[in-house]
């Protein structure tokens, strides 16, 4: 299942050449994530309320096109995988038609305690896991 966030680029995001420069889209990618995370009842707070933290193991990005400033883009949001303990995102960043590809892109984590080792949502939050499965694009 996918998932769509709009965004309008912003002027202080811009460089020199008066395109959005290329790390403000990993920005873009983790608004996203965290938007669609609400949207299917798994909101980031949540999760760290409950004493579990979700770091970034590994995020690419490649450049397509180039957004400008004030310029508003799709987000389209995806996940990838999901394993209890670890989830992968895909995302697709295109013009409101969604002909034009801008970025494509992809993200994976995991679920840590506070002390830093790893859990399962399964098991600490089954709930929360059950929403996961429910969002994956291929189950």
């Amino acid at each position: 299942m996918t998932y769509k966030y709009i965004r309008k680029a912003h002027y202080h995001e811009t460089d020199q050449m008066g395109i959005i420069h290329h790390a403000n889209y990993i920005k873009w990618f983790e608004e996203a994530r965290i938007e669609i995370m609400d949207k299917i009842g798994v909101p980031y707070k949540a999760i760290e309320e409950r004493g579990i933290i979700s770091p970034v193991l590994h995020v690419g990005c490649d450049y397509k096109n180039m957004v400008r400033f004030d310029e508003e883009v799709t987000i389209q949001v995806g996940f990838k995988s999901y394993s209890g303990v670890k989830f992968s995102v895909e995302y697709l960043v295109t013009d409101q038609s969604g002909e034009t590809v801008y970025v494509t892109g992809e993200s994976d984590h995991c679920f840590l305690n506070k002390s830093l080792k790893p859990v399962s949502l399964k098991k600490v939050a089954p709930d929360m896991h059950e929403r996961f499965k429910e969002s994956l694009m291929f189950k």
